[in-house]
């Protein structure tokens, strides 16, 4: 065995070693990860216990159990990514090598957007040297993937035409109604301040540090000054609402709690959230299916009628709270409600 022989044998061999030193790191590192991860869902099982079985003082409000489940959650994670890491480099197997996975095709809606991408081998000669191999099959997986929101400038032109000859005459496309005139918000963004502070319970003063990030200084005051102008404009959609329900034969109405700040407090104050429905598709009705949202700070009996102020229709579906009794009265202006079903529990419809 010549000098050569024996070098390149060395070099083999200490690319070998570096190579499982580096398999070794991984799995250490992996088997690190998991260890953190099982503590980490031991401290927060340790402090469920303590808040379910400690004293009555200590125990956290229903909703608030949320958050440390959505942290055994965020662990639980950390643990499976810790255990497939280790699971791979115990196997040999790179990270992209494909192995026993749970399959989702078809479970994703059919309704979104497909991107395909084909990812080819490094080649497709045959090892044997028998020439180009044939595609036999494939494997398909889908993926849930997202397209971080994206703020764009509108530019809106609005070209000047004159005539060359007489000078006398200057035409031009009159600017667009906008809910807020010459602002800068488009309607569509409007509409997202709305969604996200009614919808998503995100106050002006968070989504004012969302539009930040972007490079745009945006204050509360002016969020709320859009969104009041566009209730402004929604007003009459909604008051063609009220008068559809006040007409139709049927209606289903139910309250609901709401917190509502109460800052001289410094607290929350309870207030409910009446809700009025018509949908008529179950008994051979063509109207639209209609819910007008109203609120009020109280349950009482008085704020149905004053909601169901014109209504006259045959059927009211309730529960069996008594404030609808009043409902039923006979100097009600409309006359009472001639069937109120109170024995069907509205929560559980």
């Amino acid at each position: 065995m010549n000098l050569t022989v024996l070098q390149e044998e060395n070099e083999r061999l200490k690319a070998l070693l570096a190579q499982t030193q580096a398999t070794l790191a991984e799995h250490q590192a992996a088997l690190a990860a998991s260890e953190e991860a099982r503590r980490r869902l031991e401290t927060i099982v340790g402090q469920l216990n303590h808040e379910k079985f400690g004293a009555k003082s200590e125990k956290l409000h229903p909703d608030q159990y949320h958050l440390p489940l959505e942290d055994v959650e965020i662990a639980q994670g950390v643990l499976d990514a810790a255990q497939e890491r280790a699971q791979r480099v115990i196997q040999g197997r790179s990270d992209g090598a494909s192995g026993s996975r749970l399959r989702n095709r078809g479970h994703l809606p059919a309704h979104l957007p497909r991107v395909e991408r084909i990812i080819e081998p490094k080649s497709t000669l045959c090892p044997c040297g028998c020439g180009e191999m044939a595609r036999i099959g494939e494997d398909v997986s889908e993926r849930l993937d997202a397209i971080p929101a994206q703020l764009r400038v509108l530019v809106t032109r609005r070209p000047k035409y004159a005539c060359r000859r007489c000078s006398g005459a200057v035409v031009q496309a009159h600017a667009p109604e906008h809910v807020v005139p010459g602002g800068l918000p488009t309607e569509a963004l409007i509409a997202q301040v709305i969604v996200a502070k009614f919808g998503d319970h995100l106050p002006f003063y968070r989504q004012a540090e969302i539009y930040a990030r972007q490079g745009i200084q945006l204050d509360r005051a002016t969020l709320g000054s859009w969104a009041g102008r566009a209730c402004f404009h929604l007003k009459p959609i909604a008051e063609h609402m009220r008068r559809h329900l006040a007409g139709a034969d049927r209606l289903f109405m139910d309250e609901t709690t709401a917190p509502v700040l109460d800052p001289g407090r410094g607290k929350v104050k309870k207030g409910f959230f009446w809700a009025i429905a018509s949908d008529d598709r179950g008994h051979g009705g063509q109207g639209p299916p209609i819910v007008l949202f109203h609120y009020a700070p109280g349950r009482g009996g008085e704020h149905a009628e004053r909601f169901l102020q014109g209504f006259g229709g045959q059927f009211l579906q309730v529960d069996a709270y008594e404030g609808y009794d009043r409902l039923t009265r006979l100097e009600r202006p409309q006359g009472p409600c001639s069937s109120i079903a109170g024995a069907i529990c509205a929560d559980v419809l």
